[in-house]
């Protein structure tokens, strides 16, 4: 540790992770924007620019925050120590060196793909170690939609090779669900808590085993038929009864007094922006709808909207300080990534002709979202906590 010139930085795992998802949640959009609104020169790429934002926001900026996450979690809840230190900043580089593959290496997929399949799998060992030494098997679960990730990866890195068919469509389609479901589990597991702790009075909220059960076996058909089996109906009728489900669970979870705080309601509202795209999968048949509209639904709610806050709580709280105590930037920040999926899912189904125009003005919102988070965040992810404990 006492190599690093910010070591602090490598204490815990959400640290690097938060910094450089958010950084990159900026440039990765900065560039697509420019490419598709304002066009300029396509990049060299090993692959399509279309295929490269997706799957850098998937497997990019989506496994960076899980890794954040869970490195995190796994430690408190095994009480035993996940990388820091040089390990984790080797973990980190390996994530960035895998972004970088891309642009300096365009003509080939596979120094990409290897760098990438790398931290992945080093991720994985990494949690599942802490979590089988506590002989904490219900935890395997969570850690295990890594593994589901990595797989997705590679399906796309195979397709991109030319290797599989259909391996990008899979990989990419495959990819975001799962991590959409990777999202769902850890709001249910935290968001809860967070309401009936945070509102500022009492308050008892309503969790359903029935609910957690069938929402559950039912995304795992819904991914099946949209993805792999491509039946427009039967993906419609499960996408309905998920629709009805998470509707059902966010009424449990209501309480009028979450809306005063921005911690809490941009979890909520992330989640209920993810149960919109349910209804658009739900209407598919029946509208002309363009199935990039769910799609972004479940992208920029469920994972932008509900990562963002996530990151924002949990660097408040593992650093020492007063989560009630936090920035008065938070607020502008997340209506700010509301602005974007309003822009982004919204406008375009009222006014369809001006596509490239939401296109533009949800890129605008997104990136002044992310800019002021790393305003305010990369400062407190860089220096130790407040209270002068490790971590």
């Amino acid at each position: 540790m006492s190599g690093l010139s910010s070591p602090a930085l490598f204490n815990l795992g959400f640290r690097p992770f938060f910094l450089v998802a958010s950084v990159f949640a900026f440039i990765a959009i900065f560039i697509w924007g420019g490419v598709y609104v304002y066009g300029w020169p396509v990049p060299r790429l090993p692959f399509s620019p279309v295929h490269w934002h997706a799957h850098e926001m998937i497997f990019g900026y989506g496994i960076a925050v899980a890794a954040g996450f869970l490195l995190t979690a796994v430690r408190n809840w095994t009480h035993i120590q996940t990388p820091r230190g040089y390990p984790l900043a080797c973990l980190a580089t390996l994530w960035l060196a895998a972004r970088l593959a891309g642009w300096a290496i365009p003509e080939s997929v596979l120094p990409m793909m290897l760098l990438d399949m790398t931290f992945d799998l080093w991720l994985i060992v990494a949690l599942f170690i802490p979590i089988l030494r506590a002989k904490q098997h219900d935890q395997i679960g969570i850690a295990s939609k890594l593994l589901l990730l990595m797989l997705a990866n590679l399906c796309f890195y195979l397709g991109a090779s030319g290797v599989l068919e259909q391996g990008i469509v899979w990989g990419l389609h495959s990819g975001l669900y799962v991590l959409l479901a990777l999202v769902f589990t850890m709001v249910r597991r935290v968001l809860p808590m967070f309401i009936e702790r945070g509102v500022g009075h009492p308050v008892i909220l309503k969790n359903r085993r029935w609910i957690d059960r069938s929402s559950l076996y039912m995304f795992v058909l819904f991914l099946i038929a949209d993805v792999f089996w491509r039946n427009v109906s039967v993906t419609a009728a499960l996408a309905g009864s998920l629709f009805a489900i998470h509707t059902m669970r966010l009424a449990g979870w209501y309480t009028g007094g979450l809306w005063k705080k921005p911690l809490l309601w941009v979890l909520y509202a992330g989640y209920g922006g993810a149960t919109f795209g349910f209804l658009l999968k739900a209407l598919a048949p029946f509208t002309p709808l363009p199935p990039s509209l769910a799609l972004h639904a479940f992208a920029v709610g469920g994972i932008g909207m509900i990562t963002a806050g996530m990151m924002a709580r949990i660097s408040l709280g593992h650093t020492g300080r007063d989560i009630q105590q936090h920035s008065r930037l938070l607020a502008p920040i997340f209506m700010s990534l509301v602005a974007a999926y309003i822009a982004r899912v919204l406008l375009p189904m009222i006014a369809p002709a001006h596509y490239t125009l939401w296109l533009g003005i949800a890129q605008a919102a997104w990136l002044i979202a992310f800019a002021l988070l790393v305003w305010v965040y990369a400062p407190i992810l860089v220096k130790p906590r407040v209270d002068g404990k490790p971590g």
